[in-house]
C-alpha cells in the first residue's frame, strides 16, 4: 500500500528506494572523489613540507672573493758587471807551493797552506807573504822548499825579497798570522805547521826566528792550521791564538788507509783521526808568551772518550755580543764547531750548541773549514759564514735579534742551493762592488785528483763564487753572480787559502787564492761602477799599536756599516788590516765612529769618500 501525505506533511513527489539509493551513491561517490583528491594534495604538501624538515644541509654558500689584481712578482735582482782580471804573471808573482806528494796520499799534502797580505817595510802598500810547505824526510829530496815574501811597488808589481827578508825558512807550513806583537812598529809573522810552528819577528824589514825564546812552538807532534793575534784579556798586549787539526802521522794515516772505489788509496776526510785541543799564548809583553789554553777553559774533551774534540780549520775572533770581550769561533771539520764565549775573566765558555752555532740547520755537524764574520745585513745583526765539504751548503749562521741566539739561514738568504756541489776551503766577506754592503767569496777545489771517477758530479779543480749582497729590499740578500761575467775568477782551481787587499791604491779590493801543489791566483778588480770609497788605517796605543780589535762605524743611505779590525778570517789566511767601506752615490760620511780596544772613542765629522783616513789613537 501506498502511503498519502497527510495535510500536516508538506507535497512531496514520491521517490522509489531503489532510485534514491543511487542517487545518493554518484553523490557521496563524487563527494568522496573530491574529499580524496584534497586529501592526496594535502598528504602531497605535507609530504614536501616533512622532506623539507628532514633534508640535509648542504655546504655553505660559495662566497666569490672580489677579482684582485695580478699580484706583482719581484724581479731577481741583478749583479753589477764586475770583471776580475788574473795578473798572476804580469804582477812578478813566481810562487809555486810545494806539497811534499809522492804518492802515498798523506792528507797534508792537499790541505794546503795560507797566504797573507801585510806592509812588512812600512812603505804604506801591502805585501804578498806565502806560506809553503816541503819535501817529507822519506822522500830525501836535494832542494829546500822556502817561504815567499814579495814586496810591493804600491802599483800592484811585485818583486821576491824572501832572501833579503830572512824567510829562506823551510818547514812544513800550513797557515799564518801577523801582527806587530811586540809593539815596536813592525809587522811580524807566525807561521803554523806540521810539527812546530815559527815566530819571525821583523827587525825592521828582515825577518829573525824567535820562536824558542817566545815559547809558541807549540808539540812537535800537532798539526797547526788557522791561528790569529789579538787581545784576549784587555791588558793591551796582543795573544796569540793557534787551531791544530787532528792526531796526525805518517804512520796514523797509513793506518787509518782511507781508500776510494775503483781509484785505491785516496785522499779523505778526518772522521777516524782524533781531534786535538787548540793553543791559547798569553803575551807577557817582554817578548815570551805563555801557554793558557788549559786554565783558559779551551781544552773541550769528548765525556764518552776524555779525548780532545776539536778539529779546528777555521778562526774568527769577534767580540760578538759587544761587551768588549773579544770571543772566538771554531770552525771545525766533520764535529761541532766551538764559539768561545769570552767571559771577561780570563776564560771561556765553549758555548757553541747553546747558542746555535755547533751544527747545520738539520742538527749535523758539517766538514767546516774556512769562515768569516761580520754586519752584512747593515744593522745589529752578526753572521758567520762557514765553508763545507761537498754536499753540504754554506753555513750561513745569523742572529736573531740577540747576539747568543743564532740560526742557520743559508738557504733563505740565496746562499745554500749553490753552494751544495763545491768543496769550499777559502771565504771572505767584502764589498767587491763598493756599493756598501758586505759580499761573499768562496774558494772551493776537492781534496782528491781523481774524484770524477767514482763522482760525475765532483771535480778536482773548481771554480770560485761570488755572491753579490743586494741588500733588504728583495727575497733573497745574496744573488750568485754568473761565472760568464766575473773574468777570471772562474777559472777552475784547486782552491785553499784566500785573502784580500787593495793592491794598486784605487780604492777597491783585490783578491788571491793559493792552490796546494801549483801557483796561486792574484786577481786585480776591474770594477768601474763609479762608486764612492773610504780605506781606514788605524794605530793604537802600545802596546796594540795594529788597533785589533778596534769598531769603526757610520750611518749612509744603506743603513749601518760596521766592520772589526780584524786581519784574521777565511782559511789558514790574513787580509789586509785596513779596513775598506764601499759608499755607492754617497760622498761624505757626516759622524763617524771609532772604538778602540780600550772602550774609548773617537768620532769624526763630515768625512770625505775616496781616500785612506790615518787615524792614531790619542
Amino acid at each position: 500500500m501506498t502511503n498519502k501525505p497527510t495535510a500536516d506533511e508538506p507535497n512531496q513527489t514520491a521517490v522509489p528506494q531503489d532510485e534514491y539509493v543511487a542517487a545518493d551513491d554518484a553523490i557521496v561517490g563524487k563527494a568522496f572523489k573530491w574529499s580524496l583528491l584534497v586529501i592526496v594534495a594535502i598528504g602531497l604538501i605535507i609530504a614536501v613540507i616533512v622532506f623539507a624538515l628532514r633534508k640535509p644541509e648542504g655546504p655553505p654558500p660559495v662566497e666569490i672573493d672580489p677579482i684582485a689584481a695580478p699580484r706583482t712578482v719581484e724581479a731577481e735582482a741583478v749583479p753589477p758587471s764586475v770583471t776580475f782580471t788574473d795578473i798572476t804573471n804580469a804582477a812578478g808573482i813566481e810562487f809555486v807551493h810545494t806539497s811534499g806528494a809522492t804518492g802515498d796520499k798523506l792528507m797534508p799534502e792537499t790541505m794546503g797552506s795560507g797566504v797573507a797580505f801585510l806592509d812588512y817595510d812600512n812603505d804604506g802598500d801591502q805585501d804578498l807573504f806565502f806560506v809553503n810547505a816541503t819535501h817529507w824526510p822519506e822522500a830525501n829530496a836535494t832542494d829546500q822548499p822556502t817561504m815567499a815574501l814579495y814586496a810591493n811597488d804600491g802599483k800592484g808589481q811585485f818583486t821576491n825579497v824572501t832572501t833579503n827578508a830572512g824567510l829562506n825558512v823551510s818547514l812544513y807550513g800550513c797557515g799564518v798570522a801577523v801582527a806587530d806583537y811586540d809593539a815596536d812598529g813592525w809587522t811580524d809573522l807566525f807561521i803554523s805547521a806540521v810539527g812546530e810552528n815559527k815566530l819571525l819577528r821583523n827587525v825592521e824589514g828582515t825577518f829573525t826566528d824567535v820562536t824558542a825564546n817566545a815559547n809558541v812552538a807549540g808539540d812537535a807532534n800537532e798539526w797547526g792550521s788557522s791561528a790569529g793575534f789579538f787581545d784576549y784579556n784587555n791588558d793591551g798586549h796582543l795573544d796569540l791564538f793557534v787551531a791544530n787539526y787532528i792526531r796526525w802521522s805518517r804512520e796514523i794515516d797509513f793506518a787509518v788507509d782511507f781508500k776510494l772505489v775503483g781509484v785505491g788509496r785516496a785522499y779523505g776526510p778526518p772522521m777516524n783521526f782524533e781531534g786535538t785541543f787548540p793553543y791559547l799564548y798569553k803575551n807577557n809583553g817582554d817578548g815570551t808568551f805563555t801557554d793558557v789554553s788549559t786554565d783558559a777553559g779551551l781544552h773541550v774533551t769528548n765525556p764518552a772518550t776524555g779525548g780532545p774534540v776539536a778539529k779546528g780549520l777555521g778562526v774568527s775572533p769577534i767580540d760578538i755580543d759587544r761587551d768588549g770581550w773579544i770571543d772566538v769561533m771554531l770552525a771545525n771539520d766533520t764535529v761541532q764547531n766551538f764559539l768561545f764565549h769570552n767571559k771577561g775573566d780570563g776564560t771561556f765558555e765553549e758555548a757553541g750548541d747553546i747558542f746555535g752555532l755547533a751544527y747545520d740547520r738539520e742538527g749535523k755537524a758539517t766538514g767546516a773549514m774556512g769562515i768569516d764574520a761580520g754586519h752584512y745585513r747593515n744593522n745589529d745583526d752578526v753572521g758567520f759564514f762557514i765553508g763545507n765539504f761537498a754536499n753540504e751548503m754554506t753555513s750561513v749562521y745569523v742572529s736573531q735579534g740577540d747576539p747568543t741566539l743564532y740560526s742557520d739561514e743559508a738557504i733563505v738568504e740565496g746562499i745554500g742551493a749553490t753552494s751544495r756541489s763545491m768543496l769550499t776551503f777559502g771565504l771572505f766577506l767584502f764589498d767587491y762592488d763598493l756599493d756598501g754592503r758586505l759580499d761573499l767569496l768562496q774558494v772551493n777545489g776537492h781534496l782528491e785528483e781523481e774524484i770524477n771517477q767514482v763522482q760525475p758530479s765532483q771535480h778536482y779543480e773548481q771554480p770560485a763564487q761570488l755572491y753579490w749582497n743586494c741588500g733588504p729590499d728583495h727575497r733573497k740578500c745574496f744573488v750568485p753572480v754568473a761565472t760568464e761575467s766575473a773574468g777570471d775568477l772562474a777559472k777552475p782551481i784547486v782552491g785553499r787559502g784566500s785573502a784580500y787587499a787593495d793592491i794598486d791604491a784605487d780604492g777597491d779590493l783585490d783578491v788571491i787564492f793559493t792552490q796546494p801543489g801549483r801557483r796561486p791566483l792574484l786577481l786585480r778588480n776591474d770594477q768601474n761602477l763609479g762608486h764612492h770609497w773610504l780605506r781606514v788605517k788605524l794605530t793604537g796605543k802600545s802596546p796594540n799599536r795594529d788597533a785589533i780589535g778596534a769598531w769603526i762605524e757610520f750611518e749612509t743611505d744603506k743603513g749601518l756599516q760596521r766592520r772589526q779590525v780584524m786581519p784574521t778570517r777565511s782559511y789558514l789566511s790574513q787580509s789586509e788590516r785596513t779596513v775598506t767601506f764601499g759608499l755607492g752615490s754617497s760622498d761624505t760620511i757626516d759622524t763617524l765612529t771609532i772604538t778602540w780596544p780600550d772602550g774609548s772613542t773617537k768620532e769624526m765629522k763630515n768625512v770625505k769618500s775616496d781616500q785612506l783616513l790615518n787615524v792614531t789613537q790619542d
